[in-house]
């Protein structure tokens, strides 16, 4: 059977991380963590306005993708966040896989130390080494794929990111993910439309999974494949879900993105 892209990324990802721990150690990056005093609330942002019936959109910012090759040529984070900034997005998620997605955490901390907005460190999380590494750039949020780790990793990137005071989200893609995820009582829930082993974009996976995840505490996600406002409001009326994290379709068109006007 061949491999899939979840697949390649997550060895590679093994690979990189053993090459980091043998040069930086946990104890050195909770010093770093320890002197960053920029830290905001993700969740905390998302509830506010859940409790006040407002739309969040969580606005993507990186370069390219698997499925979509490069997306920006001239490739700026922090000018892209600035945009974002100014059309009022509730927080931030930065792409840093640096292989597959031509990311880096530099570009967190960078973002960080000019816009005041929440970040999500969008990456793939298989080792505790990671979340300290991710928060010693300035991370507020975490990402957990279940299709990409056992619920034994996962419970371990979950602890230590809550021990850190970070958000976790964690992502799933079908209904036996989202029975998996219910258990992570404090993290927000991601639906990825995105199946991350063919890269096909499905809504009707956000319709799908909903009915299972609803009564979680916490905010739930519709992620991928949202194109316009008409779909987005179309999914919020349908699973009364306020959250989103949109990226291509920001990213396709920056300046004037009617996606935005729900805000």
């Amino acid at each position: 059977m061949s491999e899939n892209i979840l697949e390649k990324i997550i060895k590679n990802k093994e690979k990189k991380i053993d090459l980091l721990k043998k040069n930086i150690s946990i104890e050195s990056l909770k010093i770093k963590i320890d002197e960053n005093k920029k830290f905001i609330n993700f969740k905390e942002k998302i509830e506010i306005n859940e409790s006040k019936d407002k739309i969040s959109i969580i606005a993507e910012i990186k370069k390219a993708s698997p499925s979509a090759g490069i997306i920006i040529e001239n490739y700026d984070p922090v000018n892209i966040a600035d945009v974002y900034n100014k059309n009022k997005a509730t927080c931030l998620s930065v792409l840093t896989e640096e292989d597959f997605f031509l990311g880096n955490l530099l570009h967190v901390s960078k973002i960080k130390q000019k816009i005041n907005l929440p970040i999500l460190c969008k990456d793939f999380f298989i080792d505790k080494f990671q979340v300290y590494l991710a928060r010693s750039y300035g991370a507020d949020a975490i990402l957990i794929i279940l299709a990409g780790v056992s619920d034994e990793i996962a419970n371990i990137l979950y602890e230590e990111a809550i021990k850190l005071g970070m958000s976790v989200i964690v992502e799933v893609h079908n209904a036996d993910e989202a029975k998996r995820a219910l258990k992570f009582n404090d993290a927000l829930i991601g639906i990825n439309n995105r199946n991350l082993k063919t890269l096909k974009t499905e809504i009707s996976t956000t319709y799908d999974i909903y009915t299972i995840l609803e009564k979680h505490r916490g905010p739930l996600i519709s992620e991928s494949g949202i194109k316009n406002k008409d779909e987005l409001l179309e999914i919020k009326n349908k699973t009364n879900i306020k959250t989103f994290l949109i990226g291509e379709s920001l990213l396709k068109n920056l300046e004037k993105n009617s996606i935005f006007s729900v805000l």
